[in-house]
């Protein structure tokens, strides 16, 4: 398969008369130390796995995973994506699933480990695997990758031809991840709610409807469950969270498709990594996103609705530890030029923001992204604020 990575920008989720879903994994796999029994799955798709790790999970794959893999004998070959998915990093992951003459590809650690492997086996039209190591995104789930710049700016996604054919979720191994990876991956799972339901809570095509319902369980449970799972890892109440951002999430996009999948929240988020950098996780700024969407909501349209969720999200994100304004990200001392290419790279025409019912101009953006914590009963009227206004802001 050709690689046309160069000659797509930003997204490639293009509206046609023509539906395609790909909604769900071939297979699923869960539970507590499911490895073993999940190497034999494997094996099914392939004896010349490739398997795809990130830095800090190539420990992991070696110690819990290849000896698993080699009692199946299976010929193991593995590869590091470096620190993101990028189109360097695919070319050589390519070079190397060449060499070893890999028939699958296994994916194994973060959303961009997954997102990577699942992109080269699509680049090779062969099986691929995703095996998570946190809940921190439903990368494990979906039929979409997002490529990055060296320096983690996010750059396009590519709509993949299906989703995975195994993905394999073992509890043992997600609670081993740092706890602040599940918050972000809550951060992540929550924005489904907010995003599809201003996108597509109007629709009445019967998979939007069941897919925007599911967004709204989705946010439910995680109200409902997200603390006691944080003070309590590896409970029941912990296990719902995982699957509820690991499963259910894709399940969302899956059933709905882009229209559901991402409007301003993940905008914003893919703004902020072309002045973060690394300096916080996907679903954090996503978490981030969402305030800054209702803000926009509350401003632009005078929304009530959307003032008193995003006090609820507020309170909701002071109780787990997630950001509420740009200082949470370290962007504390952010200048107003970044804060602006941040914004212009959010409204990039073919950006998700667009979604939105109501069209929204780089000032209003601007506004929105300074005042996450606002007060309710702000007066702050989007014509009336002023890029002098809105400096003095960021200079506080």
């Amino acid at each position: 398969m050709p690689n046309k990575l160069s000659n797509q920008t930003l997204s490639t989720q293009t509206p046609s008369s023509l539906i395609t879903l790909a909604v769900a994994p071939a297979k699923v796999i869960r539970g507590s130390h499911i490895l073993q029994t999940a190497a034999a799955e494997i094996a099914k798709l392939g004896s010349r796995p490739l398997i795809v790790a990130g830095n800090s999970t190539v420990a992991i794959s070696q110690e819990s995973l290849q000896p698993i893999l080699e009692n199946h004998n299976l010929h193991i070959a593995q590869a590091s994506y470096g620190a993101d998915c990028t189109e360097a990093s695919l070319k050589a992951l390519q070079k190397a699933a060449k060499e070893h003459k890999a028939d699958v590809i296994i994916g194994i650690g973060g959303g961009k480990s997954l997102d990577t492997a699942k992109l080269v086996a699509h680049q090779l039209d062969i099986p691929v695997a995703t095996i998570p190591t946190s809940a921190a995104t439903c990368a494990a789930w979906t039929a979409l990758s997002n490529v990055y710049s060296e320096e983690g700016a996010f750059l396009y996604d590519v709509a993949l031809s299906c989703c995975p054919d195994l993905l394999i979720l073992d509890y043992d191994l997600i609670q081993t991840a740092p706890q602040h990876t599940l918050v972000a991956g809550i951060g992540d799972a929550i924005a489904k709610w907010y995003e599809a339901s201003v996108s597509s809570g109007h629709l009445e095509q019967s998979l939007i409807i069941a897919s925007v319902q599911q967004a709204r369980v989705l946010r439910d449970i995680l109200f409902q469950k997200s603390v006691v799972a944080l003070q309590q890892p590896g409970s029941g109440a912990w296990q719902e969270v995982v699957d509820a951002t690991v499963l259910l999430a894709g399940v969302i996009g899956g059933l709905g498709g882009a229209q559901c999948r991402t409007v301003a929240a993940h905008a914003v988020h893919n703004g902020l990594t072309h002045i973060a950098g690394h300096n916080s996780i996907h679903g954090e700024k996503v978490a981030y996103g969402i305030l800054v969407q209702l803000r926009l909501e509350e401003m632009v349209q005078g929304n009530q609705l959307a003032a008193s969720a995003r006090q609820q999200l507020l309170k909701f994100y002071a109780e787990i530890g997630l950001p509420q304004k740009l200082g949470d990200l370290g962007l504390g001392n952010i200048t107003l030029g970044e804060l602006q290419k941040a914004a212009e790279i959010a409204l990039t025409p073919q950006s998700d923001i667009h979604r939105l019912p109501f069209k929204v101009a780089l000032e209003q953006l601007m506004a929105a992204m300074v005042s996450t914590t606002a007060p309710t009963d702000s007066r702050d009227a989007v014509h009336r604020v002023s890029t002098r206004g809105i400096s003095d802001e960021v200079e506080e």
